[in-house]
């Protein structure tokens, strides 16, 4: 075992026990203490000392899997907020990947490549490539040839003793026989023993040749024949009980850019599953089906084809088809073929095959969001468990047409049950929502899975096919693969774990009611995230998420504590640092709600709780702020400027009032903040006669931050006199988009806001407004829906109609830019790329491009927030010189030059002098 000094994080508190103690599955255990490794000595220094006490430790990362695999009563350990790095070899033919990073991230490097990893799992906004190896993730278009097991090359991995061992290494497998001879030859006998029993092989080369992640991958003894092979292989799909993989090197395959897809509907689930059987011996990616109860839900959705949207639905099903190619010539020749397969065949309804991206693209997210929006369809106080389950294709039909009759004898009814299947692999995967916290629904739910279990064994199949074992088919590991291919299991994990302290309770259990254990209840609570299923696709691109907590875990935290209402000594110690973690942390900047399938936007409950908080004294004031925002502005802008001027004695006089009245009532000041603006924001003049083709309202962030350039006040004003067309300048003093006033949650300051802000640009004959920073945007937006106006931001406005009429001068070398989380709400970030390649030939934004954390004010009363935010992308931003640096949003500028070191300024100042004229 390494001796390398240990720097891991250990929090035994309440607060955080309770928030990672949920993942997405339908179990619940709440851990004793949550520890955080940042390094891969950390970890062989935690699991050798696990291993000497006895001490039972489980691994989470993404918190995305469905089994029951990565919730503990005892030692959780965080592996998501470290072993982030992704290194691209081979010109992306292969990636060495740390298991912390999401899969969405690394293909994100991969795609300039051309490349990407093989496994898809939809949750790759959120699932960790740890959790992939640990489940051996597949998907939609993996089938079995992509999936980890078989993309995999080599890793650095820990097993329980401590040792580290990279696979890479040469000597790895001498290296494994001298430093842990039991496991080494434990791993041969037990190939020897397989090999030497032809019916076990023959089972096992049955079992494997379709999906399946139940029990260990005892494929591997098969597979290969040296022990350091044999052992990583296990670790792929071992969930976490036989030891952790820290990084791993995969062979990447294609990225097809030319994509077709149909929809073809059919009178009933026998029919669509009778097509399926046909169509999967065709050059298909993909052959989804989708069963009545999941067509009503996905229905629903904006982008669903109209056709969806207008038929009547009772009993039909559907297929989505789906070609996947890297030529387009290779595509147009297979939508041929495509068509013929599809003709003939007994649909009520079709979308027709098409390259379209639009209309592909609507037809596609059908399915790619279909379990988290049925899951969210549940009622509220049921929990939801997604099953799924591998046939023999000869027999997918038959499961479908058995899996209804078990629904309707068990009384669940087929409405109330979704099936949806990657009927090309025969992957079944279903959905029930059942009250645990009810004696007949956990009793009908025990019979339904013995019955089940009875019905998939008896057409060859196998009981997981994607999600892995967990909990929830522990009980059913032998029944799977029958008494002598169980104890070869339980041999491996006796060779890795001894001691059994690896994640138990997992894979192998001796309890046959393993799965009726800690089931997860679902308490009502507010409206605002009551449907949440926490599938946790909010987490990753959460600006606090390394700093407290994440949307999952603040919307956990209140069902906690209301099933806990009446343990006050508990409540008692989360409340000692709730306000911190839950409410002051919370950028409320509404991106969890563009990763939510459902769209739940956390910070609504986070507004809410802000509201409840706000003392008398603190409305009236910001009552006050909004009856006479133009004084208090200025003095905002006078206060920066004396500041600046003032620096250290400002430092320490906001550090004093924080310490005083609190981190969320005094900002904090430093150097880095730019000096007051103090400019005006009324119109010197008004033509009624010729207002203009729009309005420009001017943020009152103009008012408050000075720039370091002329600013984006006079460079837009100079690029309308440039594209010769004529804007309008309102009257904005004394009025703002009501952003402060929504985000503390102070509704009768918002409302006077409201009020002022209708009067200026509410009129008979409406033209449209631009505002000049993205949130104010979108704020502006919000508080307008209702009026009429259309409300644009400066960047759109300035890509559609000045950009045509302007004449590029002075090219940028190379630009940086920050998109905001407002302009990705808003839909601009292709206006913000428009005008950056306009003017520069070298345009990049992070990979790990996220929010900033500094959503309005958070960054000046909790730096510590865009600090946390901004780190990954700043290290990324600053492995590179750029020209200039761009964003479309005062405070976000502000935030990314605080974190990078480098002067970020709006996008169009940066268009104004690159369009200015030469003289002579």
């Amino acid at each position: 075992m390494c001796s390398a000094q240990v720097s891991m994080m250990r929090d035994n508190r309440a607060i955080t026990r309770l928030a990672v103690a949920h993942d997405a599955s339908h179990f619940l255990l709440t851990p004793a203490e949550v520890v955080t490794p940042v390094t891969v000595e950390d970890v062989a220094a935690l699991m050798h000392g696990a291993a000497e006490q006895r001490k039972p430790m489980t691994f989470r990362a993404g918190g995305t899997s469905l089994c029951g695999q990565s919730v503990s009563d005892s030692t959780l350990v965080d592996t998501r907020r470290h072993f982030r790095d992704v290194e691209v070899l081979d010109d992306g033919l292969r990636v060495r990947v740390g298991t912390g990073v999401t899969l969405a991230r690394v293909n994100a490097h991969l795609a300039r490549y051309g490349r990407r990893l093989g496994p898809d799992p939809t949750s790759a906004i959120a699932c960790t490539i740890g959790g992939i190896l640990a489940n051996n993730s597949s998907g939609m278009l993996a089938g079995l040839e992509q999936s980890s097991y078989h993309t995999v090359e080599s890793m650095v991995c820990v097993l329980p003793s401590g040792l580290i061992i990279d696979t890479a290494d040469p000597s790895a497998d001498i290296t494994l026989r001298l430093e842990e001879p039991q496991l080494a030859g434990g791993l041969h006998m037990l190939r020897k023993r397989l090999l030497a029993n032809p019916a076990a092989v023959a089972d096992v080369r049955r079992l494997f040749a379709m999906k399946n992640t139940m029990g260990y991958g005892i494929n591997a003894l098969l597979d290969f024949h040296r022990p350091v092979d044999i052992m990583s292989h296990l670790l792929i799909g071992s969930e976490g009980t036989l030891g952790f993989v820290a990084e791993a090197t995969f062979r990447t395959v294609p990225l097809a850019r030319h994509l077709a897809a149909a929809l073809a509907i059919f009178k009933d689930l026998d029919s669509a599953a009778a097509a399926a059987e046909h169509l999967a011996g065709h050059d298909f990616e993909a052959v989804e089906l989708m069963d009545v109860a999941s067509l009503r839900v996905v229905r629903r959705q904006k982008s669903a084809p109209p056709l969806l949207r207008t038929i009547e639905l009772d009993r039909q099903a559907a297929l989505l088809v789906e070609l996947h190619d890297v030529d387009a010539e290779s595509l147009h020749r297979r939508v041929t073929a495509a068509n013929e397969a599809l003709h003939g065949l007994d649909v009520v309804a079709s979308v027709p095959m098409t390259t379209d991206p639009e209309r592909r693209g609507s037809l596609v997210e059908l399915r790619r969001g279909l379990y988290a929006r049925v899951a969210g369809a549940r009622a509220s106080g049921t929990t939801t468990l997604l099953e799924d389950i591998s046939i023999p294709l000869d027999r997918f039909r038959e499961m479908c047409h058995a899996l209804d009759d078990l629904f309707v004898k068990h009384g669940y009814g087929i409405l109330n049950v979704p099936i949806f299947a990657h009927a090309r692999d025969g992957n079944i995967h279903f959905l029930l929502s059942e009250r645990f916290d009810e004696p007949q629904g956990l009793l009908r739910f025990r019979k339904f899975t013995r019955d089940l279990v009875r019905q998939v064994l008896n057409r060859g199949g196998v009981l997981k096919a994607e999600h892995g074992t967990g909990r929830a088919m522990a009980p059913f590991v032998r029944d799977q693969y029958g008494d002598e291919l169980y104890a070869v299991m339980r041999a491996i994990k006796f060779l890795f774990d001894p001691g059994g302290v690896l994640n138990p309770g997992v894979i192998i259990t001796d309890d046959p009611d393993e799965h009726l254990l800690h089931l997860k209840l679902m308490p009502q609570i507010e409206q605002e995230v009551d449907n949440c299923i926490e599938c946790g696709y909010c987490e990753a691109g959460c600006p606090s998420r390394d700093l407290t907590l994440t949307p999952r875990q603040r919307i956990v935290l209140r069902r906690e504590i209301s099933a806990r209402r009446d343990d006050h000594d508990l409540l008692r110690q989360i409340a000692e640092s709730y306000e911190y973690e839950a409410v002051e942390t919370c950028a409320a900047d509404g991106m969890c709600s563009v990763a939510c399938p459902l769209g739940i936007d956390t910070g609504d409950l986070v507004r809410r709780q802000r509201a409840e908080d706000v003392g008398t004294v603190e409305k009236a004031g910001w009552l006050q702020a909004a009856k006479t925002w133009t004084i208090t502005t200025r003095l905002g802008s006078t206060a920066l400027t004396f500041a600046r001027s003032a620096s250290p004695l400002a430092d320490a006089t906001t550090d004093f009032g924080r310490k005083r009245l609190g981190a969320d009532a005094v900002p904090r000041y430093d150097h880095n903040l730019p000096r007051g603006a103090g400019i005006r924001r009324r119109a010197r003049r008004r033509d009624r006669r010729d207002p203009g083709v729009a309005a420009y309202f001017p943020s009152c962030m103009q008012t408050v931050f000075g720039t370091s350039g002329v600013g984006v006040f006079a460079a837009f004003r100079e690029l309308c006199l440039r594209a010769q067309v004529r804007v309008t300048m309102l009257d904005a003093e004394g009025l703002c988009c009501g952003a402060p006033w929504r985000a503390k949650g102070i509704q009768e300051g918002y409302e006077v806001m409201r009020r002022k802000v209708h009067a200026e640009i509410v009129r008979p004959d409406p033209i449209p407004v631009i505002t000049d920073a993205s949130s104010c945007t979108h704020a502006l937006a919000e508080m307008a829906r209702h009026w009429q106006v259309p409300v644009l931001d400066v960047v759109e406005f300035t890509a559609d109609d000045l950009l045509p009429n302007l004449k590029l001068t002075r090219p940028v070398g190379s630009i940086m830019v920050h998109p905001t989380c407002s302009s990705t709400r808003l839909g601009i970030n292709g206006s913000l790329l428009e005008i950056a390649r306009f003017i520069s030939h070298d345009v990049s934004v992070p990979l790990s491009w996220a929010c900033c954390g500094f959503a309005g004010d958070r960054g000046l009363l909790h730096p510590e927030l865009t600090a946390s935010a901004t780190s990954e992308m700043a290290g990324e931003i600053n492995q590179r010189e750029y020209a200039a640096y761009a964003s479309l949003n005062r405070t976000c500028e502000i935030g990314m030059s605080r974190a990078t070191g480098r002067p970020y300024r709006h996008i169009l100042e940066l268009l104004e002098e690159a369009t200015r004229p030469r003289r002579g």
